[in-house]
């Protein structure tokens, strides 16, 4: 193959691909990107065998032909050329090389064969629709914090995605929860997306997502196409194929409080820095920090065996008994920092029951914090 491309489109289209490819590989070919020249572009795909990112880059084609090389490290020689260049790129006529050469700058690099490449051959798409780039991106950015780390219990490793009935409208619902908290957020569901198989969308698939909607402009069409087993996105030229977990997602609506009728309602920002700074003087192993509330007072208090004692008072809306109940800190700003209006509405019960977390500015979203003992 031998073609010439713009380093900014080079550029542009390798930090999409490269992000899937682990750096430390013990398939050879899963460390490198596969290039094709296709009519007057070139094709780009990266895999790890989960996950597979396809672009496609205006080019100019001297001859055909497809390859694939070590993405980390074209991605890094390209990304240090200079603004404005043309990049060549041509295989040897073994196909065991590709030089990459712009200006005075000459690069070879090995090669493997593009039939060693692995395909992840998606099947069939049972379920289509199209969503907004800033659609999507609300429902992934609200949730996604509360997605679990914990490998145990695969089945939370990710975003589960559904439509469920709710005020008489059809609605797709991304729900994530760590056992810890749990976050949920409604869109109105897109024609297409009427009996959609409930999906789990991993961990990592979500990180690029979110990446790639970070690019787009906010009104671009977002295409989805997806069955019990696979999921695809189509952003602009960017096609992101990935598996889903394979699991079952647990009774989410158990864990939402329905009879909570203690409502603390304060100021988001300023709870928020509050928060933020009282847990300061706690160490890492025990950032829980107490809320006091009475009389339309709130007192937040942490204590740190080590390094001593903090209180906050702050002026809220409450008028009903006095309770004492403790959150992790973390978990406290990392909710209110998913909140977009200025007010937030805490819905308590007793001190060892889940608080619900209501935004004032987007009625779509809700949050659920388990209580610590303090």
């Amino acid at each position: 193959m031998r073609i010439i491309i713009e380093r900014s489109n080079l550029l542009k289209s390798l930090a999409h691909v490269h992000r899937v490819v682990e750096r430390r590989n013990t398939i050879p070919i899963l460390s490198n990107v596969l290039l094709k020249t296709e009519g007057e572009g070139l094709r780009l795909k990266a895999t790890d065998l989960d996950l597979e990112i396809t672009e496609s880059a205006p080019a100019t084609g001297e001859q055909e032909g497809a390859t694939t090389v070590p993405a980390h490290l074209l991605y890094d020689i390209v990304r240090k050329l200079p603004d404005g260049a043309e990049v060549s790129l041509a295989t040897n006529a073994e196909g065991t090389q590709m030089t990459v050469s712009s200006g005075r700058s000459n690069f070879r690099l090995q090669c493997l064969p593009e039939s060693d490449f692995p395909d992840i051959t998606a099947g069939t798409l049972s379920h289509a629709f199209k969503l907004k780039a800033a659609e999507l991106g609300r429902l992934i950015e609200r949730t996604q914090f509360a997605i679990s780390t914990e490998e145990t219990r695969y089945y939370l490793n990710g975003i589960y995605l559904h439509t469920i009935e709710a005020d008489g409208d059809l609605q797709l619902r991304a729900v994530a929860t760590d056992g810890h908290r749990l976050a949920r957020a409604d869109q109105k569901a897109p024609a297409g997306s009427e009996g959609m198989p409930g999906i789990i969308i991993p961990r990592k698939t979500v990180g690029e997502l979110q990446k790639l909607l970070g690019d787009s402009n906010d009104e671009a069409e977002i295409s989805v196409e997806l069955s019990d087993a696979k999921i695809r996105f189509t952003i602009g030229a960017v096609v992101m194929t990935s598996k889903l977990i394979d699991g079952t997602f647990p009774d989410y609506q158990r864990v939402i409080p329905q009879n909570n009728d203690k409502a603390l309602t304060l100021d988001r920002q300023t709870f928020s820095a509050a928060v933020d700074r009282v847990s300061t003087i706690s160490s890492e192993r025990g950032r829980a920090v107490k809320l006091a509330v009475a009389d339309s007072q709130l007192v937040l208090t942490v204590n740190s065996p080590d390094s001593g004692t903090a209180t906050e008072e702050l002026a809220v809306g409450y008028d009903s008994d006095e309770i004492e109940i403790g959150f992790n800190a973390k978990y406290l700003l990392d909710i209110t920092n998913q909140l977009s209006g200025d007010e937030t509405v805490f819905m308590l019960a007793d001190p060892g029951s889940p608080t619900l977390i209501k935004d004032g500015g987007d009625d779509a979203t809700l949050y659920v914090l388990m209580p610590m003992r303090v």
